[in-house]
């Protein structure tokens, strides 16, 4: 063989067939490329691809990383803010970087950091590659900053001294100390990795002891200092067991939120977050004097109730008919009180009439709380012409005696007003109605669940449709077919069951099963 031509053959080698294999080392691409240089950046945030990550975790020792798609609606409301974050972040020289990958156009990357949804940010801490943080903070550009700066710098300030702590306390409405005799200690380490992510308290942390005798402490113990309400709440640290991350991240958040909150769509997510189960609602009108010279006793109350009752004020003359039409309530009924569970449902009203003062205030929460009080179900009032139409009108008033007549079969569609699934059924279930209308036997209707509640009987979801056969034992079976007339009169005609399908002849090729359409509700609620 020609020597000169063995170096071309063995290139031809190593490309395989056609010039499209891969040799020891990877594809063609991979071996002939150049290595970028440098990262390219829009608006000073590195722009990603499969070539140049490895690049960019090299030089960027704190990088956050938003998977996004061009045409995602939530990716381009970030847009702003994320360029923003990447402003704040060079003015306060915090050492983190921010980058973004187009995850259509790099699929080999969403599929390596497991990316479904957009938009996606995780957090590469020196240069892993394989172990990613996920990004868990606000997004808003003041809130991105701080969950990096939290990150790549302490994630509360060392205290060495009294004017340190006022410069600190002054600066902010709730400060966190941590008051540790030894800062090597593991529980100093909890106390660090909380503060990473409460990004809505500031935290401070010492062991000086001329400091723990101005707070009259002896032992380690974490301080909430507030400049409302009572001021200051102490957390021990248990000497046996340490610092209970858990048992410490709900004594913050239950002692930094006000006694009284508004609700409003800046508080919202802090009130389901508080973990507290019982929350206390005092409707009123804030623009009538009457009512907000209720919020005085209602205040009073709460102090007791700290940790077991959060106390909510809701205004019903701003946007919250929303809240209302949960309880049952108009505008109207204000001012009134409503206590719920939030883990159960249960909701709970005083009894009508009574004034709202703070002794009235505490005895209804000391009432529902000892279950001196029985919990509503919200109900319409049955409609006069209930059942003149094919499709039967149900509420919780009228359900029993009709769902539950043993010589009925009775099909029940629970739906929401405002759900899209259920109004793309609603002709299917019009015509099934119109069918049977003649079967004395067979009962077609419908059931608002939203203003209509039923004891021991769960909706998860819109529409969900149960079928209570007729006899004794108060049968109910959950139809899960699909939601067409034919599939929905089979399941009528066979008694509560969808039939089974014959079988193929032996050796005939088994045709794929069309896909259950009775998912995707929940996500309606």
């Amino acid at each position: 063989m020609d020597s000169q031509l063995l170096p071309v053959l063995l290139l031809l080698g190593a490309l395989g067939p056609w010039g499209q294999g891969q040799g020891p080392e990877g594809s063609s691409e991979e071996l002939l490329e150049e290595p970028p240089e440098e990262v390219p950046r829009e608006d000073g945030i590195l722009v990603l691809s499969r070539h140049n990550l490895g690049l960019a975790l090299r030089e960027h020792p704190a990088l956050l990383v938003e998977f996004y798609a061009p045409w995602c609606a939530h990716c381009k409301a970030l847009a702003p803010k994320y360029h923003k974050a990447a402003t704040l972040l060079a003015a306060a020289s915090i050492p983190a970087t921010l980058a973004k990958v187009d995850g259509p156009a790099e699929p080999e990357l969403a599929e390596e950091f497991g990316v479904t949804e957009y938009p996606t940010l995780k957090f590469f801490r020196d240069g892993n590659r394989t172990h990613p943080e996920e990004y868990t903070g606000p997004r808003e550009a003041e809130g991105i900053t701080e969950w990096l700066r939290r990150r790549v710098g302490p994630s509360a300030t060392r205290l060495e001294d009294e004017a340190g702590v006022q410069a600190l306390v002054g600066a902010h409405d709730v400060v966190v100390i941590g008051f540790f005799q030894d800062l090597q200690d593991e529980d100093v380490a909890t106390f660090l990795a909380l503060a990473q992510d409460a990004l809505d308290m500031t935290f401070g942390l010492t062991d000086q002891p001329q400091l723990f005798q101005k707070f009259d402490l002896t032992n380690d113990t974490v301080v909430l200092l507030k400049k409302f309400d009572e001021g200051r709440a102490d957390f021990p640290v248990d000497k046996k067991r340490g610092l209970d991350l858990v048992n410490l991240s709900r004594f913050l958040v239950t002692h930094s939120m006000h006694l009284v909150t508004e609700f409003n769509s800046q508080t919202h997510p802090k009130i389901f977050a508080a973990r507290i189960l019982n929350h206390l609602l005092l409707f009123v009108n804030q623009t009538l004097a009457p009512h907000r010279e209720l919020l005085t006793g209602f205040g009073e109350a709460a102090p007791p109730f700290r940790g077991q009752v959060l106390f909510v004020v809701v205004d019903v003359a701003a946007d919250n008919d929303h809240v209302l039409r949960y309880f049952g309530l108009k505008a109207e009924a204000a001012p009134t009180l409503r206590l719920v569970n939030i883990e159960t449902a249960k909701k709970y009203a005083p009894v009508d009439g009574e004034p709202v003062t703070a002794a009235s205030v505490a005895a209804f929460c000391r009432a529902v709380l000892t279950g001196h009080v029985q919990p509503y179900l919200l109900s319409q009032e049955v409609p006069p012409d209930w059942d003149r139409r094919p499709v039967k009108t149900l509420v919780s008033k009228n359900f029993e005696q009709v769902a539950f007549d043993e010589t009925k079969n009775v099909f029940v569609k629970f739906y929401a007003p405002w759900c899209a699934h259920c109004r793309e059924m609603a002709p299917a279930w019009e015509a099934l109605a119109e069918k049977y209308k003649d079967h004395a036997d067979i009962v077609i209707a419908e059931l608002d669940a939203t203003a209509n509640e039923l004891e021991g009987l769960a909706v998860p979801g819109f529409p969900t449709l149960k079928y209570f056969p007729a006899g004794p034992g108060r049968k109910v079976i959950e139809y899960k077919g699909t939601r067409d007339l034919e599939t929905l009169s089979k399941f009528l005609d066979h008694g509560g069951e969808l039939p089974t399908e014959p079988t193929e002849e032996p050796g005939a090729p088994v045709p794929e099963s069309p896909a259950n359409s009775t998912a995707g509700s929940k996500e309606e609620l």
